[in-house]
C-alpha cells in the first residue's frame, strides 16, 4: 500500500499533501490502517449500490438499438413453449 500511495506524490503541487492526507500523518500508522480497513469494508456496498442503480436505469430506459432493426421477428415466447 505504501508504494502505490507514494505514486500519488508524483502529482505536481498537491502530491505530497495528498499522500499525507491519505496516510493521516507522515507515515503509515494506526490511522492509515483504520482508514483502509473502513474503505475495504464499505467499497463492496458502494459497488453493489452502483450496480443496482445501473440496472434500474437500464430497466427504465431499455437497451440501445443503434441500427433500428426490429429484433423481435424471429423470437418465440419462452413461457408457453418451454415451461
Amino acid at each position: 500500500a505504501t508504494v502505490i500511495i507514494n505514486l500519488l506524490s508524483a502529482i505536481p503541487y498537491i502530491g505530497t499533501s495528498l499522500v499525507e492526507w491519505i496516510w493521516g500523518g507522515f507515515s503509515v500508522d494506526k490511522a492509515t490502517l483504520t482508514r483502509f480497513f473502513a474503505f475495504h469494508f464499505i467499497l463492496p456496498f458502494i459497488v453493489a449500490a452502483l450496480a443496482g442503480v445501473h440496472l434500474l436505469f437500464l430497466h427504465e430506459t431499455g437497451s440501445n438499438n443503434p441500427s433500428g432493426l426490429n429484433s423481435d421477428t424471429d423470437k418465440i415466447p419462452f413461457h408457453p413453449y418451454y415451461t
